[in-house]
This record gives structure tokens, sequence and C-alpha cells, in this order.
């Protein structure tokens, strides 16, 4: 990472690139950009300057988690790449791995508009895409014609539909998916079940613990080949979510990613003007942060033999990254703190989390693991 060059893209980006942008709708974007970070991934020369300016090596950042190789630990969350097309792209500018989706059996194109908003007073996004994607089969073919240069994470949910009327079809269709991509050339690295967007359509909810079994039993029948992870919702209780994390441990699921967005249009954390502006959808972001941490650390603190936390939440600095690691976090992922910070903050996370190590006397990541818990 060429730390002068790099400052100055933030700089200009923060000053000058994200001001425009943010004068723009978002939805379209969000598009225009995803659809250059593909044209990027095709173009060698490109891809080289990406990682002589933002990317960031250290062994100190290492792990082997769940058999999987990281080279560090700062990944992009399911919700950004939800048509599969930044897998070539991303490692380049310095994440240490990446979710694709999260992806249905049947594609959806999204909920009613507006599926994208911003709040900058409350560093957050408002979010109601609803699992807006192609669907299993154009994703799996699609990715199945590639390699990948880093761990890639396909995260699978329930298609967006009132034709799946319960509880029954709705676990049908997740497995399907996830029966398409086992019988693919997809080489990813792990699934992501998300059993925790907000922004579907009927009742359905795998949140009770007898649901969540049913669901787990199906998933189980089909022997993945690859390690599973769950993302996980955050307004629920202690008592709520340690019931989940019950069910889950008895059940072949690596680990967790915590969490989803906050529901809470009240919380302290968002500006009550700003909320005012979307009349659906949930938030990304800041708001995000605090209920995060606390369940990261319960988690830590029940499970941290049985399963490994991916934190996600409001991570937009090195400091943000590591307090949810020394809570018990093995992994991070972000989206909204690269739409604030630029795609830069994601070398300088890695960066800076170096030298907090150093700084608290570590050598690896590992050993900041779950620190602060006693």
């Amino acid at each position: 990472m060429n730390t002068c060059i790099s400052n100055t893209c933030g700089f200009l980006y923060k000053h000058f690139v994200k001001r425009v942008f943010f004068q723009i709708d978002p939805e379209l974007v969000h598009t225009q950009m995803v659809h250059f970070g593909e044209l990027c991934g095709k173009l060698p020369p490109i891809l080289n300057l990406f990682k002589n300016i933002y990317s960031y090596a250290d062994p100190g950042l290492n792990q082997n988690i769940a058999g999987i190789q990281f080279t560090n630990p700062i990944g992009l969350a399911a919700g950004f790449d939800y048509e599969a097309r930044l897998t070539q792209t991303l490692s380049y500018i310095g994440f240490g791995f990446g979710t694709v989706g999260t992806i249905t059996n049947m594609p959806y194109g999204g909920n009613p508009r507006p599926m994208l908003g911003r709040l900058p007073k409350s560093r957050s996004l408002m979010v109601n895409k609803g699992f807006k994607n192609q669907g299993a089969k154009v994703v799996a073919q699609k990715l199945g014609k590639l390699t990948f240069p880093y761990p890639v994470g396909v995260s699978i949910g329930r298609t967006n539909s009132l034709t799946l009327k319960n509880q029954k079809q709705s676990i049908a269709d997740i497995l399907a998916a996830y029966q398409l991509f086992e019988q693919s050339n997809v080489n990813h690295a792990y699934y992501e079940l998300n059993i925790s967007c907000p922004n579907l359509l009927g009742d359905i909810t795998f949140y009770p613990p007898r649901n969540l079994s049913d669901l787990l039993i199906e998933v189980k029948k089909l022997k993945l080949k690859k390690p599973l992870f769950i993302k996980m919702p955050r307004e629920k209780s202690d008592a709520e979510f340690l019931a989940m994390l019950e069910v889950l441990v008895k059940f072949p699921v690596a680990g967790i990613i915590i969490g989803n967005l906050q529901k809470n249009r009240k919380d302290a954390s968002l500006d009550a003007n700003e909320v005012a502006k979307f009349a659906k959808g949930y938030f990304s972001g800041k708001p995000c942060w605090n209920r995060s941490n606390e369940l990261i650390a319960l988690t830590y603190k029940k499970y941290k033999q049985k399963l490994k936390i991916i934190g996600c939440g409001g991570v937009f600095s090195a400091i943000d990254a590591y307090t949810k690691i020394k809570l018990g976090a093995s992994l991070v992922q972000l989206i909204t703190g690269m739409i604030f910070e630029g795609p830069q903050v994601i070398g300088a996370i890695n960066s800076g989390l170096v030298q907090l190590l150093k700084k608290d006397g570590f050598s690896h990541i590992s050993q900041a693991v779950g620190v602060n818990i006693l």
C-alpha cells in the first residue's frame, strides 16, 4: 500500500467525490460503481494499480478459520455485491474476503423504490432491497466460470415472494438454492444463511427456536461441502438471542455474523429528521454499532469454543474493527464504512490494526480476539 497516495485518494474521496455522489440517486450510484468495479476486474493493469495504492498485507493478520485461509480479517458484507460482479476486484483494494448476495432460489427485482437512502448525520444508509438478485441459477453460472483471488462466500436466503406461504415452502426454497450451488462448478469458500433480512414480504420467520431448528435440520441433510455461517438479527433480547444460539450449536454451523440492520427507527443513534424521509426500510452503519458489539461479547462469552464470530455493523476505522475483535470477533465485515470513507479505508483499517496490535503487545491478530471479555 502506498500510504501517501492512499491518503490523498481518501482526502479527495471524502471532500470531493463523495459530495458529488451524495447529490445523485444512491441506487444509480451503486449500480454504476459496481459495473465500473466489474470492468476493472477484467483489466490486470488497473488491478495492479489498485493493489499498489490500496492493499495492505502483514503476516500478523493471516488466519485460518473453518479451514479457510484469510490474509486479513476485513470482508465485504452481503448486500453490496448482490449480482456477483466484484469477486475479481475487491481483493485488490484490500479486502481479505467477500460475500456475494444474498442470493435466492428465484430472482427478485427488488422492493418498490427507494431501495437505498443516505443518512449523513447518522452515518447510515437506509436499505430496502429485499434480497434483490438475479437468482441462484444465473449467479452460479456466472461464478462457475471464475477463479477467485480471495475467499468468496455465497449468502443464501428465502426468495422474497408471497407465493411462499408457509415455513415448509420457505425451507424448500432455501434448500433448492443450496442444492443448485452444491451441484455447480462454483469454487467458493463458505456459505452464509441469511435468516435476518427485515425487508421481506410476508410473515415467515426463522427466529423462534423451533422454526430455526426445523430449517437447520433440513440444511444439515444437504451435507454442505463448505462451512456455514448464519447471519443473525440484532434486535432480539439477550435471552432470545441465546435461545437461537443454543439451537445453532447443535448443528454443523461454523459461526455467525452479528448482525443485520437496525430496525428501531427511534434508536438514539439515528437522526429523527433523516429517518422521517423514509417510510420503509431499515438502517446500516453506525446505528448498528452498539447492539452488534453487545451481541458479539455475549456470544463470545457463552460460545467461544463452538462458534466463530464475524462482527458487522458500524465499522468505519481500524479502531472500530479492533473493538469488535477484542470483544470476540475473529473477522469483520462492512459496507457502509466504505461508502462514507472511500475504498482506501480497507487498507487503512488493516494497516491500523497492525499498529494497534503492536501497541497492545500482540504479534498476531488471534491474540487480540476476545481479550476484553473476562
